[in-house]
Formats: structure tokens, C-alpha cells, sequence
């Protein structure tokens, strides 16, 4: 009477297998393969394993000709003071939405979260930019970044903070510890898992995205690997270097693919940590 649930049960890590292999493997396995064809194999990108393999001679060219370094610089210098000011604000934030009662730090609490369901609107922020003589800079875009992160960061950091007995601050206020001296020696260091899951989500976003920083940064000399990428796959267009778009792809794919297999535990604890308790 059990055996179509017990087959289902059993067929179900094979289902979650071949699907992954789809999905993930098939488009994988394209960029891979085309990253390491000559022009001519690679002028139609299919599945076909190359013919001859040279992705030494193919990354060095994408490296040189898509200025990788250049943007390699160029997103650190965004994305690292986005990740301070994210980390920086919204502890401070949290905690005062964790420990503070009233309508007053309700509301403010629902606006600072409210962009975890509203999208920026990228026209309202261009011309808010231009305005104050940002658009094109790069502290227009830690602007936009950080603004953009920042309820993630609240939200998960209020839900944690909630959860540390508040005995812990009543006995530092005690021994004459000052609100500061409570939140830099007490609520910081309690708060490393979420910080660390916070940290890496916006550079993982942030590395990746081209949407904002295209239209405000646009191209020249603040331009990040994602721009780079956009800039060289438009040219590309027209010459059917596709093995050179790819391995600009692989090269810029590998930093993010690091942190994230290193850290991708402290990725679900934070989570878990932030929103359950």
C-alpha cells in the first residue's frame, strides 16, 4: 500500500539531481567549454566539447583586453565602504529597533525594512544624483548600494539582537558601561554570524549587479567588472569573440565563488539566526 510514497521518497534525491544538472550543469558546462575554444569553434556557442583546448591563451585575453584589473579596483573601491556603511548603520539601527517600544520606532522600523518589498526606482535615483552631483561617481554608488542593502541588514540584525537576554546590557550599564561602550563590547561581538551573512550577501549581489551600476556610473574610468563585462560582450558582438565573453565570465564569477564556498555556512546560520529567533 506504501510503495508509491516509498518509491517517491527514494526517487525524489535523484529528481532534485537531474534537475540541478539541468539547470546549473547544462548552462555550466557551456560557458566552461566555450571559454576554452579558438574563435572559430566558438562563433556558434553550443554544448560541443572544444576541439582544442587553449582557456591559458583565451583568460589572458579576456584579462587584458575586458581591463579586469582596472574593474577588479574599481569594484572593491564600491563595494567594500558599501559593505561598512550596511554593517555600520544597520547594527546601530537594529539595536534601537530591538530594545526602543513605541508607534513611533514601529513606523520608522516598517520604513527602514520597507525596501526588502519595494524595488528602487533607478529614474528617481539617477535624477536625485545629478542633483546632488553624484551620478557618475563612486560615493553616488556606495550611496545607492548601501541604501539599497541596508533593510536586508536591519532586518535580519533586529531579529537577532531580540533574541540576546537584555540582562547582559542592564549588567554592563551597571558596572558604569555607557550606551557606546554596551553596543561596541557586547551587541558587536554577539552579532558575527549575522554580520558575517550580511557581508557576504551584498558583495555577492553587488559584484554582480550591471542594472545600477550602468545607470549610474555608466562607462569611463569608475567602471566595475560588470560594466567591463557589458562593454566587452557589445563588442564582441560584432567580431563572434564569444570564448573571450566567456572567460571574461569565468574570471569574474571565480572571487565570488570563493567567498561563497567558504562562507556558505555562516550564510544559513545567519539567516536562521536573524529571522527565526
Amino acid at each position: 500500500m506504501n510503495r508509491p510514497g516509498r518509491y517517491w521518497r527514494l526517487g525524489r534525491p535523484v529528481l532534485v539531481v537531474v534537475l540541478a544538472l539541468v539547470t546549473v550543469g547544462i548552462p555550466l558546462w557551456l560557458v566552461l567549454a566555450t571559454s576554452a575554444k579558438p574563435q572559430g569553434e566558438a562563433v556558434r556557442p553550443n554544448l560541443d566539447p572544444p576541439g582544442d583546448w587553449q582557456p591559458g591563451a583565451n583568460y589572458a585575453d579576456a584579462f587584458s583586453e575586458g581591463e579586469m584589473l582596472r574593474g577588479f579596483v574599481n569594484s572593491l573601491l564600491v563595494i567594500v565602504p558599501s559593505v561598512v556603511l550596511v554593517l555600520c548603520l544597520g547594527a546601530a539601527a537594529a539595536w534601537v529597533f530591538a530594545r526602543r517600544r513605541g508607534r513611533l520606532v514601529a513606523a520608522a522600523y516598517a520604513v527602514c525594512i520597507s525596501g526588502l518589498l519595494l524595488p528602487p526606482a533607478i529614474i528617481t535615483i539617477v535624477l536625485q544624483l545629478r542633483q546632488l552631483g553624484l551620478a557618475g561617481t563612486r560615493p553616488g554608488m556606495i550611496a545607492v548600494y548601501t541604501a539599497m542593502y541596508l533593510s536586508t541588514a536591519i532586518f535580519f540584525m533586529t531579529g537577532f539582537i531580540r533574541s540576546i537576554p537584555f540582562e547582559l546590557e542592564e549588567a554592563a550599564r551597571v558596572d558604569g558601561a555607557r550606551p557606546l561602550r554596551v553596543f561596541l563590547r557586547i551587541i558587536l561581538p554577539l552579532l558575527r554570524p549575522v554580520i558575517a551573512t550580511a557581508t557576504i550577501m551584498v558583495m555577492l549581489y553587488a559584484w554582480s549587479d550591471i542594472f545600477y551600476a550602468f545607470f549610474v556610473l555608466g562607462g569611463g574610468d569608475a567602471a566595475t567588472l560588470p560594466i567591463n563585462l557589458y562593454q566587452v560582450a557589445s563588442a564582441q558582438l560584432y567580431l563572434n569573440n564569444w570564448h573571450l565573453v566567456f572567460a571574461y565570465v569565468v574570471l569574474m564569477s571565480l572571487p565570488m565563488i570563493a567567498v561563497f564556498v567558504i562562507a556558505q555556512r555562516r550564510i544559513v546560520s545567519g539567516i536562521t539566526s536573524g529571522a527565526v529567533k
